[in-house]
Order: C-alpha cells, then sequence, then structure tokens
C-alpha cells in the first residue's frame, strides 16, 4: 500500500518574503539587461536553496564590510545596486551607501519597517526599550539601530529581571520571529514585579507591551499542531539558520514525536518512514515551495521502488 505524502498547505513563503524576493528578481531582470550587478547585503532569507537559486540569476551576497570595495571598482557612471533583505538595516547602512554612491533596493519587510518605527516612537517618549530578540539577529541590530543602541535585549524571563531597570517605564516588542509562549512569559514576569513596585496596581503608566510577533507565522500555530496530529512522521524543511523554522519546529514536535527537520534532500532517511502510512512534509516561512515539491517526489519515488 502506497504512503500519503502532503505538503502542509500554511507552509512557504510568507508575503513578507515573497515581496523581499519579488524585488530582488525584478532588479536582477532590469540589472542583467544594462549588464549590471545586483548584490544583497546578507543572505537574502535564511533558505540555502533560495540563495543558491537567486545567485544563478545573478546575486551577489555580500558583507557590510564589502561596500567600499564595491564603490571603488565600480563602473565611470555606474552606481551598484545593493538589496536590503527583508530582515532591514539600521540607518548607518543607508548614510553609509549615500557616501558611496551606492543605490540601496530597499526589500525590507513592512512589518519590520513598521517595528523600527514604532520602537522609535517610545524610545522618543522616553521610554526604556526591552527587545526578546537574538541580540546579534539583523532584525534586531536594525531595531537597536534606529535608537542608537539604547536598549535591553533578553532571551527569558529571567535575563529580563535581571537587566530591565524597573525605576524607568518600560515598553515590551519582540523580534518578529521569536517563541510565542516565551515571549509571553517574559511579558508576565515583567509584569509581576512592575506590580510588586507601583502602587495603587495600575501598571499601564510603567509598563507596556507590544505584539511585535508576526501574525502570518504565529497565525500558523494551531494549523501545524493539527497537521502534525494528523501525520505519522512529519519532514520539517528549513534553513538551519531559520529562527522561525526552529520555533515553528519545536512547537510542532511537542504534538509528535517522528518529526525529522532537514535542510537538504541528501539528510533524508528513509528508515524514519517505516510502519508510517502518512508523511507530512512542512516549512518555515523561508523555505521555498518548489524545494518542498521536490523533498514530496523524493519519497514518493522511494515508497514507489520499495514496492516493486
Amino acid at each position: 500500500m502506497n504512503m500519503i505524502v502532503t505538503i502542509d498547505e500554511t507552509a512557504g513563503f510568507c508575503w513578507g518574503v515573497v515581496r523581499t524576493v519579488d524585488i530582488a528578481e525584478t532588479t536582477l531582470t532590469a540589472a542583467n539587461e544594462a549588464k549590471e550587478n545586483v548584490y544583497v547585503l546578507g543572505d537574502i532569507i535564511h533558505n540555502p536553496k533560495e540563495i543558491d537559486r537567486l545567485a544563478q540569476k545573478g546575486l551577489t551576497t555580500i558583507e557590510h564590510k564589502d561596500l567600499e570595495e564595491i564603490a571603488k571598482n565600480k563602473k565611470e557612471g555606474e552606481k551598484p545596486k545593493v538589496v536590503i533583505r527583508a530582515h532591514g538595516e539600521p540607518p548607518s547602512t543607508y548614510k553609509k551607501a549615500a557616501e558611496l554612491g551606492i543605490e540601496l533596493i530597499d526589500a525590507t519587510c513592512p512589518l519590520v519597517t513598521g517595528l523600527q518605527n514604532r520602537v522609535k516612537r517610545f524610545h522618543q517618549k522616553g521610554y526604556q526599550i526591552v527587545i526578546y530578540g537574538k541580540p546579534n539577529h539583523a532584525e534586531v541590530i536594525g531595531i537597536r539601530g534606529v535608537i542608537n543602541d539604547d536598549c535591553v535585549i533578553v532571551l527569558s524571563p529571567e535575563e529580563a529581571l535581571e537587566k530591565v531597570d524597573f525605576t524607568k517605564p518600560i515598553v515590551l516588542f519582540s523580534q518578529t520571529t521569536m517563541e510565542k509562549p516565551v515571549y509571553h512569559a517574559i511579558k508576565e514576569a515583567i509584569e509581576s514585579r512592575v506590580s510588586e513596585l507601583v502602587e495603587g496596581g495600575d501598571t499601564s503608566e510603567a509598563f507596556q507591551f507590544k505584539n511585535s510577533l508576526c501574525k502570518e507565522v504565529w497565525g500558523r500555530e494551531s494549523r501545524v499542531i493539527e497537521y502534525a496530529k494528523n501525520n505519522d512522521v512529519v519532514i520539517f524543511v528549513a534553513g538551519r539558520g531559520s529562527s522561525n523554522g526552529k520555533s515553528l519546529f519545536k512547537l510542532m514536535n511537542g504534538y509528535n514525536p517522528n518529526m525529522y527537520y532537514i535542510e537538504d534532500l541528501s539528510e533524508l532517511d528513509y528508515a524514519w518512514f517505516n510502519n508510517a502510512q502518512t508523511i507530512g512534509i512542512s516549512g518555515a516561512t523561508s523555505t521555498p515551495q518548489w524545494y518542498m515539491d521536490q523533498v514530496k517526489e523524493a519519497i514518493e519515488i522511494w515508497d514507489k521502488s520499495r514496492l516493486n
């Protein structure tokens, strides 16, 4: 009896990643016709397969330190084009590009741009900015940059209680792809400490919580849980550097222990499918549909070959 292999309908690029990739491809098409180079500052998304696909179209991944070299080697009259990826960049990057005569193609996710603007407004009001996120993640570096690094970065409730100055009004934000349960645990820890310190019990002036998690990421929560429950085995396809991928895998793994995280087809172990009837394939918001299709095809070919 053939196994049933499906792909999670909620998996694949979120609209912010679709927008970024579309901007990059449009820029590449025009640049290729004009025989110009196009660069992207850092990996365009956290998925090596999609990075390779765009590289074959002419997109070159660079680091900040490469900007001066690109400007120095540009042709006369040329304005090199550098794509800003979905994670965004701090103001210092825009300033440096302008000084070097480099054209930035801004493909920052609008949700990230909105988060940067909200953080800036609260900073101007005198709030202590607390961010749940990875200090060296590109998105967090961009957020830190708009307020000159005047913020507290935390990864746990314990770290928040240790680092936050409770004598100042506090506002809590999150990197858009972090884990929802941890974010709310940090909120509760700060809120509890503030309640102990504020007379009368009204904490609204002393602490504000802003839900800056991506709704498209965490709106999948109930659906991916059901998907995990409804399959004997689930293959989760994502780049190793995907924060969203790690978070979703952890969530789904809590409901199905027969889950396996792969970045490349070569990592598939067909022994995982022994005695399984339903195989699910899911992925992060940075996982391309075409690669999940390839994983599905590989499993189906294996299943067919073992029955012959």
